[in-house]
């Protein structure tokens, strides 16, 4: 298809998050041409994207390009982009739990796989980090159903249930679930936990740097001092992480942990690397679950920890956010034996949309 004639896409909130969702069949191949058109649709860099389908935030920039697996045990592939607000950028170097809880209605919804019913399941290859997630969700009559009433903090009102269960996801990025060897580590003189469970993240205690962890995102972000000093400790972290520089990049994350206050498990604060999420990622949150039950970790210092069987419950600006993470010492180290969490999706438009014309 020209792309004067437009380009198939479906918009679609997955979690917390809304994207753009597209065939693989219908970007261009080449990966420079095919971040230009995304960017164009988008309306990138734009601090508003006034010009394309953008929300102005990090969390309405996203997009997921799906196709048939290539591989005999995955249905689809799914790869996430990361398209810059008013920053003109597209980058693949992280995974998103919450635009995956979309993809198995839009391979349906695409005819990339078939209703088994009145509940469906997709197995979903994340090329990101190639770790794999399953998602379940309501199809009677063989369409996807997306009304349904289950909550999640962060999104108004109710929608149909989509289970997420994962594998892999321990080390995706890194190698490892502690990516450094230790469980703690020093950094620009504080205590960090830095760890990866889908989503390499650096886990801080918001009092280490003169938080109190239950600020609004608008608060934090208008910290210049403790935003100069986070970035300074995600830098140095990710280098003991093995990521090298990630200046320009948006992993790892920083994550502002800090004794919950709601009746949760622990209080959580998630940077963007610069922007505060308004609640937390799905990966996120499966990572500073995963670190803050292992003894000695930064997590571990300010959690409540749940009884056996009961939710890691995160709490976050808009709510909380809970998930069904176990973790067990390995041979060498630790390892993950269960991520999952519920999220929900809704199909907000589908359609063409057509990109803003080169300049």
């Amino acid at each position: 298809m020209a792309e004067a004639d437009g380009i198939p896409c479906l918009l679609m909130r997955g979690g917390t998050s809304k994207g753009a969702y597209f065939l693989a069949d219908d970007l261009p191949r080449d990966e420079a041409e095919r971040d230009d058109l995304l960017m164009r649709i988008m309306g990138t860099p734009d601090h508003r994207q006034i010009d394309g389908l953008g929300g102005a935030h990090p969390l309405t920039s996203k997009v997921a390009v799906v196709s048939r697996s290539a591989t005999g045990d995955t249905d689809v592939d799914y790869l996430f982009l990361q398209v810059g607000v008013d920053e003109a950028f597209v980058t693949d170097k992280q995974n998103c739990g919450n635009i995956l809880a979309g993809i198995g209605p839009f391979a349906l919804e695409r005819g990339l796989v078939e209703a088994q019913g009145d509940r469906t399941s997709v197995r979903i290859r994340m090329l990101n980090t190639g770790s794999v997630a399953t998602a379940a969700f309501a199809t009677p009559g063989g369409r996807v159903h997306y009304d349904g009433d289950l909550a999640i903090d962060g999104v108004p009102g109710t929608a149909a249930a989509i289970t997420l269960d994962f594998e892999g996801t321990a080390g995706s990025s890194t190698g490892a679930l502690f990516p450094t060897g230790r469980v703690a580590d020093e950094v620009d003189g504080v205590r960090v936990t830095c760890v990866d469970n889908g989503m390499p993240s650096v886990l801080v205690r918001a009092d280490d740097v003169g938080a109190t962890g239950v600020e609004s995102p608008e608060e934090l972000e208008a910290d210049a001092e403790l935003n100069a000093r986070l970035a300074s400790i995600r830098r140095a972290a990710a280098r003991l992480m093995g990521m090298g520089d990630v200046s320009e990049t948006t992993v790892p994350k920083v994550v502002l942990v800090s004794q919950p206050s709601r009746g949760g498990t622990i209080s959580t604060r998630s940077f963007l690397p610069v922007r505060v999420h308004t609640s937390i990622g799905v990966l996120g949150a499966l990572t500073v679950a995963a670190g803050g039950l292992v003894e000695g970790s930064v997590g571990h210092d300010v959690a409540d920890l749940p009884s056996g069987g009961s939710p890691f419950v995160l709490e976050h600006p808009t709510g909380h956010f809970d998930v069904d993470v176990a973790v067990a010492t390995s041979g060498d180290g630790w390892t993950v034996t269960r991520s999952a969490a519920l999220r929900t999706a809704r199909k907000i438009f589908d359609g063409v949309v057509f990109a803003r014309p080169r300049r």
